[in-house]
């Protein structure tokens, strides 16, 4: 069976791919640097219906913040893409949600408050490991394709 990529030129979704996102526990944040290069890193993350947050969490990196590729690459080209994809073996069940738009870092304030309290809803483990005072980076999207079974 051939699937047909559906594309929408608005932000909103459909109840099937909302749910979808509300589903999956991890996607991949796509960025690319000031030379065109692409990278690509997974992420947790959550979706209030007009952006996407990502934490720049505690767990051990190499580098602060400031130094990771991908907020590098968002300060030299804020054009991004997240991709939230299901695989199984039964390649009927195949599907995948696509989210592009602009990235930004956001380090406080209520919209900040919100999305921690969105991520620690969705994932129990950061109310161990506490995201208050870590940066987020937050994708406002402006593009949204779907494929595949999503609902």
């Amino acid at each position: 069976m051939c699937y047909v990529e559906s594309e929408r030129n608005q932000p909103e979704l459909g109840i099937a791919a909302r749910r979808f996102l509300e589903e999956q526990r991890s996607a991949r944040l796509a960025t690319v640097d000031g030379r065109g290069r692409p990278h690509v890193v997974p992420i947790v993350y959550v979706y209030d219906g007009r952006a996407v947050y990502t934490p720049i969490d505690r767990k051990p990196k190499t580098v602060g913040p400031e130094g990771l590729q991908r907020v590098r690459n968002i300060r030299a080209n804020p054009h991004v893409q997240v991709l939230v994809d299901h695989y199984g073996d039964d390649w009927r069940s195949l599907g995948y949600v696509q989210l592009r738009g602009t990235a930004e870092l956001v380090e406080d304030g209520p919209e900040y408050e919100v999305a921690i309290g969105l991520l620690e809803a969705k994932y129990p483990q950061y109310r161990e490991l506490s995201l208050e005072g870590c940066p987020l980076i937050k994708i406002t999207v402006e593009r949204v394709l779907t494929w595949g079974k999503i609902g």
